[in-house]
């Protein structure tokens, strides 16, 4: 039986894109997803988007939540997004990136075989229209708490997939920190532990 993986896509003010983020998920080939998508209060129409693909997700999701409500700021979402998860590893991605088919397969494989507590891979730039301008790869495939506070890291958030259960060790996002990201990474790993990256292409970043 394949472990639940939580995705989570906070939305604001992406309308051109949202539908191609979901459905890259949709289009994933790891089948135990759950969907949790918030909408952060945007002004241009995305949650009237992301209605219409709603039937879809209730058809391929193992569970789908999906609500729109004022803006909180990306942390506050990402955190309430967060005590909706149910599964064992959760990923996060902007509503403007995308997921490439084989993503939540191969990294839930690599979780499964290894006490890492989460792992990244290498990124795609995509253009608007969703075409790949250049890659980014990094050379390094562990990152530490010395890596992460000096800058020396390539981890790209929209890669990024995380055990649940020490993401909420770590009390989620700090609110009160815009380089919310980084921050994160560095609760994660300040007590010895690494994050690891696989130097394959697993999402496109815009």
């Amino acid at each position: 039986m394949q472990p639940l993986v939580s995705v989570i896509i906070p939305c604001y003010n992406h309308r051109q894109y949202i539908l191609d983020c979901i459905k890259s998920v949709i289009n994933q080939t790891y089948k135990a997803i759950e969907l949790i998508v918030i909408d952060d209060g945007s002004k241009d129409g995305s949650f009237e988007e992301i209605k219409k693909i709603k039937s879809e997700c209730r058809g391929r999701f193992k569970r789908f939540e999906c609500y729109t409500r004022e803006n909180k700021g990306l942390s506050a979402t990402l955190n309430e997004a967060i005590q909706w998860c149910q599964g064992e590893y959760v990923s996060l991605i902007a509503s403007d990136d995308i997921m490439f088919p084989e993503k939540t397969f191969r990294q839930v494989e690599y979780l499964e075989n290894t006490s890492v507590i989460g792992v990244f891979s290498a990124v795609a730039i995509i253009d608007a229209s969703g075409n790949a301008v250049t890659t980014r790869i990094s050379n390094k495939t562990s990152f530490s708490f010395e890596d992460i506070i000096l800058n020396k890291h390539d981890l790209p958030a929209c890669t990024q997939m995380l055990r649940l259960s020490t993401l909420k060790d770590v009390n989620g996002y700090d609110e009160s920190i815009k380089v919310e990201d980084w921050y994160l990474w560095l609760k994660l790993t300040k007590n010895g532990e690494r994050l690891d990256y696989i130097p394959e292409v697993f999402c496109g970043y815009r």
